[in-house]
């Protein structure tokens, strides 16, 4: 049986919620048109038509999470087979295999400037590899284990070579210094795990989302949010800023995509895909910001015009759940990973 809420609990949820509700009202007199409805009058998206141009294989258990580095042609996955892979996307060969200490990892992040990647998982720690230095086995150096961590790590992004922002289990962002191996900041973001992050083109802000069902702005700077989102129904798996800056796009477990803009202070799409039956794991933008994409539990990835909220398509291929999904920086390829053990790169 779960415990019953005492009454002053009850109270404040539903205070907390009758004020949600009213930020939503608030918001919807302020809204005197849709994007959809704007965009009426807009040609049709082009069909995408992109497909699996190199299929890499090379992991023996499921892949958990993807992410490019700057120059849009590596890429590093992370598995459950204990194993962090360094791709070259172009040819399909793996650059380097570094064992890590323990298997379950759930997020990787590979520096912009190609020199590090990260991972972190329910070893509840962070770990930096430094890539173009061996140790005596031949593998990637570790240069920091970031401890400290009271859950698992679910996401991490660099900042520059130096510095990385990490989201965990324990409801806390944290901001390491990497060359001291010292958190420069810490703080409670949100009210359940922080499982998302997603660095805007400056590297000035970020968007975290959340199990608590809500998506965060954040200043590096700051410690307290400058915006909240509400609006979805389920855990916020995947948030992707848009490269135009001025907002972000969503995937949730609720089984809908959203587009969020930040001078509006609201959700202004809405996207869900034609059988309604299956989650979103991940999303990535196009780098125009008009196609956003969703890996999903269906085993596809499922396309948007973000303007008219028109479903665009699927890529179908893998044959499990779809774990993470990343764009190149350059928009020229989308690299998905999946429950099948697989890594594909679409183009």
């Amino acid at each position: 049986m779960p415990p019953k809420d005492d009454p002053e609990v009850a109270a404040l949820k539903k205070e907390i919620n009758d004020m949600i509700t009213k930020f939503q009202e608030e918001q919807k007199k302020a809204a005197d048109c849709t994007l959809f409805e704007k965009c009426a009058d807009l040609g049709d998206a082009p069909k995408v038509r992109i497909s699996t141009k190199k299929f890499l294989k090379g992991h023996i258990n499921k892949v958990n999470s993807v992410h490019y580095a700057g120059d849009s042609r590596h890429c590093v996955t992370g598995s459950l087979d204990g194993k962090l892979i360094i791709w070259d996307t172009w040819t399909g060969n793996k650059v380097q295999v570094i064992p890590l200490r323990s298997a379950w990892v759930m997020s990787v992040a590979y520096a912009d400037s190609g020199n590090f990647v990260a991972c972190g998982g329910m070893d509840n720690m962070c770990t930096v590899y430094d890539l173009n230095n061996r140790d005596a086995q031949g593998n990637a150096k570790i240069v920091r284990e970031l401890m400290g961590y009271e859950g698992f790590l679910s996401s991490c992004r660099f900042l520059d070579d130096s510095h990385i922002i990490t989201g965990s289990g324990d409801l806390k962002i944290c901001v390491w210094d990497l060359q001291v191996g010292k958190k420069t900041s810490e703080f409670d973001a949100h009210a359940g795990d922080v499982v998302s992050i997603s660095m805007s083109p400056d590297k000035n802000t970020y968007v975290t989302g959340s199990v608590d069902r809500t998506c965060k702005l954040w200043d590096v700077r700051e410690n307290t949010p400058k915006q909240t989102f509400f609006g979805h129904e389920a855990d916020v798996n995947s948030v992707s800023y848009h490269p135009s800056g001025f907002g972000f796009a969503t995937g949730s477990e609720d089984k809908t995509a959203r587009l969020f803009d930040f001078r509006s202070d609201q959700q202004i799409g809405h996207y869900e895909p034609p059988n309604k039956n299956s989650g979103f794991t991940s999303c990535a933008l196009s780098l125009s910001g008009r196609y956003i994409l969703c890996g999903s539990d269906d085993n596809n990835i499922h396309i948007w015009d973000t303007m008219k909220g028109q479903h665009n398509g699927t890529l179908s291929g893998h044959e499990n759940r779809i774990t993470s999904i990343c764009m190149a920086p350059n928009g020229m390829a989308l690299a998905s990973c999946s429950w099948d053990q697989h890594v594909r790169i679409w183009v």
